[in-house]
């Protein structure tokens, strides 16, 4: 085909030539001018058929192209990881995925506690999925990690935005609607683990259904959940979780914001194991975190697992301006005594923290709809830059002392206060290397053996290698 067109032209630019000549004119004596009139009409009329057919030819190969493209309908772009979608962009698929490789070196406090020192890595975690949207008005999310040499379902949700603008339906495993740092991706913390509270109140995915209404300046979120993927099969009666959300950002800019929000969480611990309806298998709720806010260290303050229901409030601030920014979350949950375990009081605990977070190369965190998320690095490494550097300290207290001196096997229960900094190298926007200095005290703590970790310190040092797609 592209031999036709190019011999097409070749006559056409004979002919061309052969016109302009003879329009110049030449020796009457020697030319019969009938001759050359008949000769040039015949010409013109070859060249207006060569015409036609280069244009029939270039309207079948538009035609030929137009049909190629629509037999293929996809769009690629690159977004971290590859993107697919069709050409009116309704449906949509995406790669998603994280390795997050750490070491953690910790110092027991073993005069004391009686746990030895540790000093080991591990894969926090690794993950693999896919993203994107269906029929234009339905989003999903799949993901699974294999971190630990084993499969544990993430997120695994659809969710239905057709009814009105900035309003959506979900449907899956979710993380519950509650606080700013456990709706915040691991991907983007400031510090390897979340603060103590997060582990203490399991605030986690769980299966369910919500609904979510987020603008720019508010959003809102309720819903109602079941089990956790882990539980789903164990128990025949476990829809017993509700949580709602409540943001403001009355200033959201670039660089520029003031967020303030509250959360709650109501559960009861899931009835009648199947196979085995005795009551004092059914689910209780214990609270207890690590050390050191680090994966690999014990756990020195805890309570006995003896509660069946609890209720979490939470308060929570976020300000940003420019490449420093600083937040914090209250929080309380209160707890009922199951009577299976004899008469106990129902206590009240609180966990909280404040931190602050410094960009020395001047980028700034970013927030979106009630979210922290991901910074855009201005000097990436592999562009010749030094990429970002991020300072974050902070202060975090886990309170379980309540009402501890009357609950059967608590002792002391205990309280955790531990101060931590960090420091973060962003190579670009999606690679980062992390590193972690953290001390807790422990005030009282429960009965381990023959001691108490009553007075201990548990100093560790963390770090990560992380890439995410």
């Amino acid at each position: 085909m592209i031999g036709g067109f190019g011999d097409r032209s070749r006559y056409l630019l004979a002919g061309t030539s052969v016109l302009a000549i003879l329009a110049m004119g030449t020796p009457a004596e020697a030319q019969d001018n009938q001759a050359i009139q008949a000769q040039i009409k015949a010409l013109q009329a070859q060249i207006n058929s060569l015409q036609k057919q280069v244009e029939q030819a270039n309207a079948a190969a538009a035609a030929s192209q137009k049909a190629s493209n629509e037999d293929l309908d996809l769009k690629v772009r690159w977004r971290g990881a590859p993107e697919f979608s069709s050409a009116d962009g309704k449906f949509k698929m995406k790669v998603r995925g994280r390795v997050q490789t750490d070491y953690n070196a910790i110092d027991q406090d073993e005069a004391i506690t009686g746990e030895p020192n540790v000093s080991a890595a591990t894969i926090r975690r690794a993950r693999l999925g896919i993203e994107g949207v269906v029929w234009g008005d339905v989003k999903y999310i799949v993901e699974v990690d294999f971190a630990n040499d084993t499969a544990s379902l993430r997120d695994a949700y659809l969710e239905y935005t057709g009814l009105f603008e900035d309003f959506g339906l979900r449907f899956g495993n979710f993380k519950t609607f509650n606080g700013l740092e456990h709706l915040e991706s691991a991907n983007y913390l400031t510090f390897l683990e979340r603060a103590a509270f997060q582990e203490a109140w399991t605030l986690d995915r769980q299966i369910g259904a919500g609904a979510i209404y987020a603008k720019d300046h508010y959003t809102l979120s309720a819903g109602f959940f079941g089990p956790r993927v882990a539980e789903q099969e164990s128990w025949l009666q476990d829809v017993k979780t509700g949580s709602a959300r409540l943001t403001l950002a009355p200033i959201n800019q670039e660089g520029k914001v003031f967020h303030a929000g509250a959360s709650w969480r109501t559960r009861e611990g899931a009835q009648d194991l199947r196979g085995d309806p005795i009551p004092q298998n059914d689910q209780f709720f214990r609270y207890r975190a690590r050390g050191a806010d680090l994966r690999l260290a014990d756990r020195f303050v805890s309570t006995p697992a003896i509660f069946d229901k609890d209720t979490f409030w939470g308060l929570e601030g976020l300000v940003i301006w420019k490449s420093f920014s600083v937040q914090s979350e209250y929080t309380q949950l209160s707890a009922d005594s199951s009577p299976i375990f004899g008469v106990n009081p129902d206590p009240t605990y609180n966990g909280w923290y404040v931190e602050a977070n410094w960009f020395l190369t001047g980028e700034s965190q970013t927030y979106q709809r009630g979210v922290i998320g991901r910074p855009m690095v201005k000097n990436p490494v592999f562009s010749g830059g030094w990429g970002a550097w991020q300072l974050g300290g902070r202060y975090d207290v886990l309170d379980l002392t309540d009402k501890a001196i009357n609950i059967a096997g608590c002792t002391l229960c205990g309280e955790q206060k531990t101060w931590l900094i960090a420091l973060n190298w962003w190579l670009n926007n999606h690679m980062r290397f992390q590193f972690q200095y953290s001390e807790s005290d422990i005030d009282g703590g429960f009965l381990n053996g023959a001691n108490l970790d009553n007075g201990a310190t548990i100093k560790g040092f963390g770090a990560r290698a992380q890439v995410d797609w």
